[in-house]
C-alpha cells in the first residue's frame, strides 16, 4: 500500500503527533469533538505544545484534516487508530473505556474492511475482548511510548514499535510507522495483545518506580542535611543504573503515570506483589513529606509557580503540584497560582496571578517543581528539589 487513508480519533498528544508523523506520506483525517480543536488543525495549528509538531505543520507537506463527522472520518479509512483519553475511575477501579469502546463499535459498523488500532492505554485483556464481542481480527492493540511536549520526536526516533498481533494486518501498520520514522532498523515486536497492552503498564510503572526512588532518596538527604545532587551522581555512575530519571520532583504525575500504575495494581489482583503497591503509596507520602517541609517554614501565603509539570508542556492533569497545593491548603495557609496557561482566575479554590512581579512580591515561599530563569531574581525564596534544571 503506497498511499493509506488514516482516520485517526483524539487530538491529544498521542493522535496529534500521529496524525503528522503519517501525514508524510498518508492521508490523514482527524476526528475530534470539539469544534476549536479541529478549527485548529485545520488552519495547520497544532492542538498540543510541541514545537516539533508546529513546525512540520507550518513547514512539511502533511496531508491533514480535521473533521467532528464520523461518517467522513471513517467510511474510506484503511486504518483508524484510537487516540481517546482512558482516564482511571478510582470508583470501578480501572481505566474509563468508554471513548475506546463507542469508537470501535462505531468504526466496525461504519468500515467494514478498516483495521482498527488502539493507542489508547487500557486495562490487560480489554483488546481481546472486543475481538471476542465482535467476532474480529480487525481490532489490535499498539502501545504509544510518548513524552509530552516530545510526542512527535519519539514517533520519529522511536524506542521500539509494539503491535499486540501476530497477523499479517499488523505488519501493515507497524509498516506505516517505520517508514514515517527518521530513525532506521527500529526494534519492532509482534505479540498477542494482552502483552501489548502488558508492556504499555509494566513500562509507566517502572519509570515512576525510578522517579519515586530518587524522590525518596531526596527525602532522606533533605532530612538528614545531605547534598542529594553528590548521592545521586555517585549512584548512577553505575553503568547498570546509569542517568534517566533521576531528578528529583515533587513526585510522578502528568497524564499518564499515575493512571497507568493504578490499573497495573488493579490488573494485579490475586497476584502477590507489594513492590507495584509501594509504587502507588510512594508517591503520596513524597507530597506528604514535601508539604511538610514547606508547612514547616510559617509562611503566609505559598506561591505555586507553575501547574505543568515540566518545560515545553501545557499539560497539569494530575500533576504532582496539586496534591501539594491541597495538603498546605488544608494546614490553613493561603496558596497562590502563577500559571499563564490559565484563563480563569481562580484554580482549586486559589487566586491565579497574570502578573509575575506582583506573584513574587506576595509570596513568602514559591515552590517549583522545576527551577526557571524567571525566579532568578528572588531564588531566595524558592522551594524546588530541581538539581539538575532539566526534565
Amino acid at each position: 500500500m503506497n498511499k493509506a487513508k488514516i482516520a485517526i480519533v483524539g487530538s491529544g498528544y498521542v493522535g496529534m503527533s500521529l496524525a503528522v508523523l503519517l501525514g508524510q506520506h498518508n492521508d490523514v483525517v482527524v476526528l475530534d469533538i470539539d469544534d476549536s480543536r479541529v478549527n485548529k488543525i485545520n488552519n495547520r495549528q497544532s492542538t498540543v505544545d510541541d514545537d516539533d509538531i508546529e513546525h512540520f505543520l507550518a513547514q512539511r507537506d502533511i496531508s491533514i484534516e480535521a473533521t467532528m463527522d464520523k461518517n467522513f472520518a471513517y467510511r474510506n479509512a484503511n486504518f483508524i487508530v484510537v487516540a481517546t483519553p482512558t482516564n482511571y475511575d478510582p470508583i470501578k477501579n480501572k481505566f474509563d473505556t468508554t471513548s475506546v469502546d463507542s469508537v470501535v463499535r462505531d468504526a466496525l459498523k461504519i468500515n467494514k474492511d478498516a483495521l482498527v488500532v488502539i493507542k489508547s492505554t487500557i486495562p490487560i485483556g480489554h483488546t481481546q475482548m472486543l475481538q471476542n464481542k465482535y467476532e474480529t481480527n480487525r481490532v489490535f492493540f499498539s502501545p504509544e511510548f510518548l513524552r509530552e511536549g516530545q510526542a512527535l520526536k519519539d514517533n520519529l526516533y522511536p524506542s521500539r514499535i509494539i503491535v499486540g498481533t501476530k497477523f499479517e494486518i499488523g505488519a501493515e501498520f507497524a509498516n506505516l510507522l517505520t517508514k514515517a520514522a527518521k530513525k532506521t532498523d527500529i526494534e519492532t515486536l509482534f505479540i498477542g495483545s494482552k502483552e501489548a497492552e502488558a508492556v504499555k503498564l509494566f513500562s509507566n510503572t517502572y519509570l515512576a518506580m525510578r522517579v519515586s526512588f530518587f524522590n525518596e532518596l531526596d527525602s532522606f538527604a533533605l532530612a538528614n542535611d545531605l547534598k542529594s545532587h553528590s548521592i545521586i551522581e555517585g549512584v548512577c555512575l553505575d553503568n547498570r543504573i546509569q542517568r534517566g530519571y533521576c531528578n528529583p520532583s515533587f513526585g510522578y504525575g502528568g497524564y499518564c503515570l499515575p493512571k497507568d500504575t493504578r490499573q497495573l495494581l488493579a490488573n494485579f489482583k490475586e497476584v502477590p506483589q507489594k513492590l507495584i503497591e509501594a509504587i502507588v503509596l510512594s508517591n503520596s507520602l513524597r507530597k506528604d513529606y514535601i508539604s511538610n517541609s514547606i508547612i514547616k517554614l510559617s509562611p503566609k501565603v505559598v506561591g505555586i509557580f507553575r501547574l505543568i509539570m515540566k518545560h515545553g508542556s501545557d499539560n497539569f492533569r494530575e500533576s504532582a503540584v496539586q496534591g501539594i497545593i491541597k495538603r498546605i491548603k488544608d494546614a490553613g495557609i493561603e496558596v497562590i497560582i502563577y500559571e499563564p496557561t490559565i484563563t480563569s482566575s481562580n484554580f482549586m479554590n486559589s487566586e491565579v496571578f497574570t502578573s509575575i512581579d506582583e506573584f513574587k512580591k506576595i509570596s513568602d515561599v514559591i515552590i517549583s517543581n522545576r527551577m526557571s530563569n524567571d525566579l532568578e531574581d528572588c531564588a531566595e525564596k524558592v522551594f524546588t528539589r530541581d538539581i539538575y534544571g532539566s526534565d
